[in-house]
């Protein structure tokens, strides 16, 4: 028999977690910290015990948005979530008691971030990959598989001038200060730098900060995470003024280089959609796409919800945005992104 509980210790919880192959960095116990620090938000955490053992585990994160209505979602924010275990009842069991929750906080749909198909019965959008790229045993291997393009790119940045920081909390503001201004670029609300210093803070062993500057101008930066075998980039961007120097090639080639020296079996370049520019350019680098199954709970009435910036209703802000002066937009857009998961 499964027994769902909420008060699950965090220490038995990351145990579950670093030992299910389900589980990803984003289904620890710290991520609880960071949502409520940043943005007051509660995350559920939802274990299955059977005979005394924690065999799954869901956590589960309830929003009231203006833009979007009330929902929940497991994982906002980041690329994946949902259920763990690899028992179906407990897979089951889980699900009911996540709706149970979802319908208490009055959500018209609750969102799970799976890799792969959980619940046949679900409704599920599958318009996303991740690009995931095998790691080599050293540099020279890793540098002899990607495209002959990107290495000669890699060695013009090298020879520009560019050098390479990489660190923790030191580096958040760099960091913020070149992805507020490429959001700004997409048409894109950003996050504020708090969140970043959370999550540094909250998981100082699996998180960094690579930073790519010219004099003391930083122009390129990503934040990475990692978990077991895998290094991950969910958050990259780079100055467009400064394309002719390559800093974004620069900037991945130091965080491949740092997943083989950390012996990391692969790099995963965040999702992407099926043939659009993010993953053409992560496909150069040899990267394969892996399938995103993101599985949903309607309410009665409800639909899959539609929130990417491709969504025509939101056509004019994203063009608006783009025209915003870039202090305007840094401090608006952690006011706006807070409610989009």
């Amino acid at each position: 028999m499964i027994e769902i509980r909420r008060d699950v210790p965090a220490g038995e919880w990351d145990a579950f977690v670093d030992a299910h192959p389900d589980a990803t960095v984003y289904h620890r116990s710290a991520w609880e910290r960071v949502l409520r620090d940043v943005f007051g938000r509660p995350m559920v955490r939802l274990g299955a015990v059977a005979a005394g053992e924690l065999v799954g585990i869901l956590p589960i994160v309830p929003f009231a948005s203006a833009l979007f209505g009330r929902f929940a979602t497991s994982m906002p924010f980041m690329n994946y979530g949902g259920i763990a275990t690899s028992q179906p009842a407990a897979a089951r069991a889980l699900l009911d008691a996540a709706i149970v929750e979802a319908r208490a906080s009055g959500s018209r749909y609750l969102e799970l971030r799976h890799t792969r198909r959980m619940f046949e019965h679900l409704p599920v959008q599958s318009r996303k990959v991740s690009m995931v790229l095998p790691l080599e045993k050293t540099h020279e291997a890793q540098f002899a598989v990607i495209d002959r393009k990107l290495r000669n790119q890699v060695r013009k940045a090298e020879k520009s001038g560019l050098t390479v920081r990489s660190g923790g909390v030191e580096l958040t503001a760099a960091f913020h200060q070149v992805l507020a201004e490429n959001m700004r670029d997409l048409g894109s609300p950003v996050h504020g730098r708090r969140l970043f210093e959370a999550i540094l803070e909250a998981l100082p062993s699996r998180a960094r900060i690579f930073s790519v500057w010219l004099g003391d101008v930083p122009v390129a930066a990503s934040f990475v995470l990692w978990h077991r075998d895998r290094l991950e980039v969910p958050w990259a961007s780079s100055l467009r003024r400064y394309n002719p120097l390559c800093p974004n090639i620069l900037l991945y080639w130091e965080m491949l280089k740092f997943g083989v020296e950390r012996e990391f079996n692969s790099f995963d370049f965040g999702r992407s959609t099926p043939g659009e520019g993010t993953f053409l350019f992560k496909a150069q680098w040899g990267a394969q796409p892996v399938p995103l199954f993101w599985e949903y709970w309607l309410a009665d009435g409800a639909v899959l919800p539609d929130r990417g910036p491709t969504n025509p209703r939101f056509a004019a802000a994203v063009d608006v945005w783009r025209r915003l002066p870039l202090a305007l937009t840094r401090a608006l857009g952690p006011l706006i992104v807070r409610n989009i998961p």
